[in-house]
């Protein structure tokens, strides 16, 4: 609920008129940063604001799943839970795989347990598809997992798959390509350009250092994809949808871009440094997104150079009200 796309989510569903409730992991810091706005009520920061409600479970803990959800009953239900980071997911394969994978799992099977008639979306990811053996990627491309991280994905994806077939559950695999937002991790990609490139213009660092610059992605705008992950739930059948814009962009072109808009050369800053490097590294990702256009309605509405400069113009506005500028 606290990361990215669960809080474009939770703003869309809350505009919808929708009672919201979001699972949130315990840790030591308190991080509702991006879902804080949702949660003024009266002219005070409460938990529950009536609109959206948030509590303590985790995708590791099937037995805390299963006490929300019998407490809840939802109608729908949203899994964005991941440790999403394909670099780190080298580090920590086993956290990942459990989280990712069996995480999915212990979520269908207490729907299932509890006889729910929930609608469930599970986001996929087109890192599944990884050595691409064709492009575009659509929903019939084989998957070819480069990472931890692609190959729980992948086993999330069958188990919904399975769910749905061997027990009629309604459960949509939602594949998103890369989507981005001035909410991002600041440990991804596009937004450490973003970052780097904001600092650079303050003063505030000298150079950028990256890994693959020659990496293609399909990218686009995370508000604009959390809005297909509702739509798949609006419809009459349960399927999979591929989410993308159809365009690709390679890492260069992400930073000349993000450079040139604060009016700089990026090759006078950045640099490559082969420890950001993959020991597997997914070379193209292209999405072909005409099943969603055609039975969702559903495109992409906002553009590769409009989504990249409102994340540096975010960023240069985060840079100047953290170091005071």
């Amino acid at each position: 609920m606290t990361g990215q796309d669960g809080s474009y989510l939770a703003e869309l569903l809350v505009e919808k008129g929708y009672e919201v409730h979001g699972v949130v992991r315990r840790s030591s810091s308190f991080n509702r940063g991006r879902v804080e706005h949702l949660l003024e009520f009266g002219g005070h920061k409460v938990v529950d604001s009536g609109t959206l409600h948030l509590h303590y479970a985790d995708l590791g803990d099937g037995s805390s799943l299963i006490r929300l959800l019998e407490k809840i009953e939802p109608d729908e239900i949203y899994n964005l839970a991941a440790q999403s980071h394909v670099a780190v997911s080298f580090e920590i394969p086993v956290y990942t795989a459990d989280v990712v994978g069996l995480g999915t799992l212990k979520l269908l099977e207490a729907v299932r347990d509890l006889g729910l008639n929930s609608r469930i979306y599970q986001a996929g990811s087109s890192e599944m598809f990884g050595k691409v053996v064709e492009v575009p990627q659509s929903e019939k491309t084989p998957f070819y997992p480069r990472s931890p991280y692609a190959a729980a994905k992948a086993f999330a994806h069958w188990a919904a798959v399975n769910y749905r077939e061997a027990y009629q559950l309604f459960v949509c695999n939602g594949i998103l390509f890369n989507h981005e937002s001035p909410r991002r991790g600041e440990n991804f990609v596009t937004r450490k350009i973003s970052l780097g490139v904001a600092a650079i213009k303050l003063g505030l660092q000298g150079k950028l250092q990256l890994g693959n610059l020659d990496a293609k992605r399909d990218w686009g705008y995370a508000k604009d994809y959390v809005e297909a992950m509702w739509m798949m739930l609006q419809q009459d059948q349960p399927d999979d949808y591929v989410i993308a814009t159809g365009q690709t962009w390679s890492v260069r072109e992400f930073c000349e871009r993000a450079f040139r808009r604060v009016g700089l050369n990026w090759e006078d800053y950045v640099e490559v440094n082969p420890y950001y490097m993959r020991p597997t590294e997914v070379d193209i990702l292209k999405g072909d997104p005409s099943k969603a256009q055609r039975k969702l309605g559903w495109q992409a509405k906002t553009s590769f150079d409009d989504l990249v400069n409102l994340m540096v113009d975010a960023d240069l506005e985060y840079q100047k009200r953290t170091h005071r500028l």
